[in-house]
């Protein structure tokens, strides 16, 4: 069985992102675009194309050509935002590396990326610089100064001519390049359209009706795709403004919310989770914070309405995935406060959606639970060069293989009730249990691993390795072997010492009997 959204025959406009979300910042030229919490610096949207323009300007003048990757590795801060547009204006493609990664992990995007330019903040300039010499990207530019590199606002500074009007069908040329591990295995490129985004752009513009008066506070990173299309992007599309902090603090976010008037929530499980508990939240006036959408992770439903109670703001769900630009499902603003609590909402306009059995292929029938499989314009081109994992999750139809089993109740609200995939969730990042086993393996007293999901009080769930071992070897050793090696969001929390891993005779780790152990 098909289900499809209550709201349908939605037109999605032939155009480029950056076209797209700043064509009407010339009618709102003075209005605050984004404001950085911590050094008070304001871009109006007049500034935004301006710099946006100079920034396209300057790639192309440098050798940056259409459909050449450029990274951009950056905590959130207005100028991230310029990079962004002015990559896409130069009718380059994005591929957004979170800062906190190690040199490795870097290396590894931007060679498997083919970037050709890494746009990096300050802060990580060392890493990225060192990052893009072993990886032979031959231009960096930075967002403030360092000795090595060019700088952003340099760059900017220069007025040059325009390059030549996009040329490319927005519907094949590709946008950005966010890495995610999919449903399973190691980080791969989606290839998201500018269509992609656009009509993910235009099916959220549908369901949440922001406007010029409305202020968001982007605490979660514009670098996830989350923060890129449903809070970056959206709210610049709509003229609101975007107040950046370069993480989530509670404290922060809190004078934020208060002192710029935050009208719409973007949270995770994590933030909920502080603002139901925290003694801090009762000093602050949250009252402008009408509406919250929680994402990135599944939300426990007393922990919501705990939250709720506590500052006085309806919190809900919504659903999507790095490969779907990311939107498939939300609470849409008409029926915001009556969706149930436990919902990942609705159907987004022009989204289609089934229930499917994952052993024989079938859909289930009405009212039981199978994995989701969801189709529409914003779901991704493909996986970058690895047509087999493309093939494992796209099928020839185009749906989407999500998987996440859920069920839909007869008003068409979809609950997500397990997880087929073997993703970890931490504070919403994704952390591939192959990519840890993998390094674990290269340990030299490590003869076999794997690694599971653990229940964690504050990231929800966290990585635990149980290994194989040729001999003693210390546990916390070992914990701190790897993460010296991973960003932090990967670190193993635990590990366990057994004498065998549990496989199947295909010899595929049989993780489920090592949850809970």
């Amino acid at each position: 069985m098909i289900y499809r959204s209550p709201l349908s025959g939605l037109h999605i406009p032939p155009v480029f992102l950056s076209d797209h979300v700043l064509a009407d910042a010339a009618s709102r030229s003075d209005r605050a675009a984004l404001v950085d919490a911590v050094t008070g610096e304001v871009v109006t949207y007049g500034e935004l194309v301006r710099a946006a323009d100079r920034g396209a300007a300057g790639l192309v003048a440098g050798g940056i050509a259409p459909g050449d990757v450029v990274a951009v590795m950056s905590h959130n801060q207005p100028r991230f935002a310029v990079a962004v547009h002015a990559v896409l204006r130069a009718g380059a493609v994005i591929s957004p590396l979170n800062p906190v990664l190690t040199v490795e992990e870097i290396v590894k995007q931007l060679i498997d990326s083919g970037a050709r330019a890494l746009i990096v903040a300050e802060s990580s300039a060392d890493r990225g610089t060192e990052a893009a010499r072993a990886a032979g990207v031959p231009h960096v530019f930075v967002l403030g100064t360092h000795p090595e590199n060019g700088s952003w606002d340099d760059l900017v500074a220069d007025a040059r001519p325009m390059p030549p009007a996009l040329t490319a069908n927005p519907a094949e040329a590709l946008a950005v390049l966010p890495y995610s591990s999919g449903t399973t295995g190691t980080a791969k490129g989606v290839m998201l359209t500018h269509r992609n985004l656009v009509a993910n752009l235009e099916q959220l513009a549908q369901c949440w009706r922001l406007t010029e008066d409305d202020v968001l506070c982007a605490a979660l990173p514009f670098f996830h795709i989350y923060g890129f299309t449903i809070i970056l992007n959206s709210a610049l599309l709509a003229g609101a403004t975007v107040v950046t902090l370069p993480r989530f603090e509670l404290r922060p976010f809190l004078d934020v919310v208060q002192r710029h008037g935050v009208t719409r929530g973007h949270l995770a499980p994590p933030m909920v989770l502080a603002l139901a508990q925290a003694g801090e939240v009762d000093e602050y006036d949250l009252s402008s914070m009408r509406t919250a959408i929680c994402g990135a992770a599944p939300l426990d439903e007393a922990l919501a309405e705990r939250a709720e109670k506590r500052i006085g703001c309806v919190i809900r769900q919504g659903f999507g995935m790095t490969e779907a630009s990311p939107g498939t499902h939300c609470a849409h603003d008409e029926v915001f406060a009556s969706t149930p609590a436990g919902a990942a909402g609705q159907l987004l306009p022009n989204t289609e959606a089934r229930l499917v059995d994952p052993v024989g292929g079938e859909d289930v029938p009405p009212g039981e639970s199978g994995e989701l499989w969801v189709r529409g314009p914003q779901v991704m081109a493909g996986y970058l060069a690895n047509p087999q994992a493309t093939a494992q999750t796209l099928t020839d139809e185009g749906w989407l293989r999500t998987g996440d089993i859920a069920r839909v109740d007869e008003h068409g609200y979809f609950f997500v009730v397990d997880r087929l995939k073997e993703l970890i969730k931490y504070k919403g990042y994704q952390v591939a249990p192959a990519e840890l086993e993998a390094l674990l393996l290269t340990h030299p007293d490590v003869t076999d691993a794997a690694v599971v999901a653990m229940p964690h009080p504050t990231g929800g769930e966290a990585p635990k390795a149980f290994v194989v071992t040729s001999g003693a070897v210390d546990p916390q050793e070992l914990l701190d072997w790897v993460a010296a090696r991973v960003a932090p969001y990967k670190r193993i929390r635990a590990v366990g010492f057994i004498d065998a891993i549990p496989k199947s005779p295909a010899g595929k780790i049989l993780r489920r009997r090592l949850k809970g152990v």
